[in-house]
C-alpha cells in the first residue's frame, strides 16, 4: 500500500491549519513533520509547541523525523501529543538500540533515518528492532532538491538484508520525490513516500497527490 505523507516543512506557515486541512482533504495518508535543530542540519524549523497545536487539528498519522542532535529529549513530549512514526539519525546518540527501544515503549513506531551518504548496512544489526526505515534521498536541510538516484541501491540492499532476516517494516523515502520516480521507487520497495515542494507548490494538491498514486501503477 502507497503511503503519502506531504511534509509540511513546504507548506505556507502563516496558514498552517489551512494547509493541515487543505493536505487532508487532498488524500494525504501521513502528515509529515521535518524537526531541524540548526545545528545538525543547516536550518532551523519548528520544535514541541508547534507540533503540539499541529496534532490539535490534524486527523492524519504524525510522522516525526528527528534532524536534531539531541532527539532522546524529544521522544516523551511526540508521545504525549500523539505522534506516530519517530526516526532519528544514528550518529546523532550514543546506544541506538536503547533509544529505538524507548520510542517503541512510548507506543510509537520506530525509524532510523539515514543520510545520502550514510550506508544502509549501518541498520542492519538492528532491522528486528525497527518499524521502519527512512532513506533521504537528498542532503537533508532544505525542501525543493532534486532526487539523487544512488538511494536505489540502497533500497536493493536494504530489501536484500530485509528478505534474508524475515524482517517486517517499512522503507519510507524523502527527497525529491515526484511522479516521474514514484513508480519505480515503489517497485524497489519503498511504500512510504515524502513529499514536500511537489504538492505544496502546486495550486491543485488532490490533482498532485493523485499523480503521485496513478504513477505507481
Amino acid at each position: 500500500m502507497v503511503k503519502i505523507a506531504p511534509s509540511i516543512l513546504s507548506a505556507d506557515f502563516m496558514r498552517l491549519e489551512e494547509e493541515i486541512r487543505a493536505i487532508e482533504k487532498a488524500g494525504a495518508d501521513i502528515i509529515h513533520l521535518d524537526v531541524m535543530d540548526g545545528h545538525f542540519v543547516p536550518n532551523l524549523t519548528f520544535g514541541l509547541p508547534i507540533i503540539r497545536r499541529i496534532a490539535k487539528t490534524a486527523t492524519r498519522p504524525l510522522d516525526a523525523h528527528l534532524m536534531v542532535t539531541n532527539p532522546q529529549d524529544y521522544f516523551q513530549p511526540l508521545a504525549d501529543a500523539g505522534v506516530t512514526y519517530v526516526s532519528f539519525h544514528p550518529e546523532t546518540v550514543f546506544h541506538v538500540h536503547r533509544e529505538v527501544r524507548r520510542i517503541r515503549e512510548l507506543g510509537m513506531k520506530a525509524g532510523v533515518a539515514l543520510n545520502p551518504a550514510k550506508p544502509v548496512q549501518d541498520v542492519f544489526p538492528i532491522l528486528s528492532e525497527l518499524d521502519f526505515v527512512l532513506l533521504m534521498s537528498v542532503n537533508p536541510g532544505f525542501g525543493g532538491q532534486t532526487f539523487l538516484p544512488l538511494v536505489f541501491e540502497k533500497i536493493k540492499m536494504l530489501k536484500n538484508e530485509m528478505t534474508r532476516k524475515g524482517a517486517d517494516l517499512e522503507i519510507e523515502i524523502d527527497g525529491g520525490v515526484t511522479h516521474t520516480n514514484i513508480g519505480d521507487l515503489a517497485k524497489a520497495g519503498v511504500s512510504m513516500f515524502v513529499a514536500g515542494s511537489y504538492i505544496f507548490q502546486s495550486d491543485h494538491y488532490e490533482k498532485q497527490i493523485e499523480r503521485l498514486r496513478c504513477s505507481v501503477n
